[in-house]
């Protein structure tokens, strides 16, 4: 991105008024989507093409994003959904958090309420980053966690080892401990009926006693797309003062908020500069 001084004077406007209400602010709710991740290395699967590079082996297959991220997938192909997932899961492990993370931490240090996240990722990169458990919702799940049809268990002794020429889980799948019935992520799949959805539940209604203490919130969201628009109406409705930060779908309606077209990390860097300066 260029310096803050090269960008038009309406985005440093928006700027501007993003350090103002975040300073005025009680507390910070942090909303975000698959964007939020790119800087931390993630990729986000644009398109069936982007997704396909990341998966070669998908592409023989014909299995898109939404073909591969189903209930019906781990059905009928468990060793190449969990080939699928078991990536996932590995590269999640070993990605670190980008300074944003950091930048927004510090801003909720100096409000009386904190901050609270509300995060469609499955990545666990927010407990990564130091934030609290009982402050974060994950409203699609989590990769970190495993369910049967019955329970729900943390995922950390599952260690994934997949053949990616193929894509394929190639040590043992993952059983229940408690009753032995074979076990998938604790995710919110496409076309998904039996997602166990206790864990967010939970995680809702500790946001839902937070959001009735914090008369004067700001909401940051990043990188929240518009196909599937979970975070960016949650956002919406939760506002007013929503900063919306996103490269493309940066829009938002001048009563609920700004929008400022950018990466995540670029953007909180530029908020934070100011914010420092004043």
């Amino acid at each position: 991105m260029n310096s803050y001084a090269n960008q038009p004077e309406k985005w440093q406007e928006n700027i501007r008024t993003a350090v103002r209400w975040i300073k005025e602010a009680n507390g910070l709710l942090i909303t975000a989507g698959a964007g939020m991740g790119v800087d931390s290395g993630l990729p986000d699967f644009r398109g069936r093409e982007g997704f396909w590079r990341a998966y070669p082996p998908l592409e023989r297959l014909h299995l898109d994003f939404e073909d591969i991220a189903s209930a019906e997938a781990m059905r009928r192909l468990p060793r190449v959904c969990w080939g699928f997932y078991g990536h996932r899961l590995a590269l999640y492990r070993r990605t670190e958090p980008h300074a944003g993370f950091q930048l927004l931490r510090r801003w909720a240090e100096g409000m009386a309420h904190g901050a609270f996240v509300f995060t469609s990722n499955v990545d666990g990169q927010f407990q990564k980053a130091g934030y609290a458990e009982e402050r974060i919702v994950e409203c699609h799940g989590s990769i970190h966690h495993l369910q049967c049809g019955k329970h729900i268990w943390p995922a950390d002794n599952f260690l994934p080892e997949v053949d990616m020429t193929a894509c394929k889980l190639t040590n043992a799948l993952p059983r229940c401990p408690y009753c032995l019935e074979a076990a998938r992520p604790n995710v919110l799949m496409f076309g998904d009926y039996g997602w166990l959805d206790q864990r967010t539940a939970l995680q809702e209604s500790r946001l839902k006693d937070w959001l009735a203490r914090t008369e004067r919130r700001v909401v940051v969201e990043m990188g929240a797309g518009k196909a599937i628009a979970t975070v960016r109406r949650f956002s919406e409705r939760t506002g007013p003062r929503v900063v919306r930060i996103n490269p493309t779908d940066f829009k938002i309606a001048a009563h609920i908020g700004i929008g400022i077209q950018g990466r995540a990390l670029e953007v909180l860097r530029a908020i934070d500069a100011v914010y420092r300066s004043r």
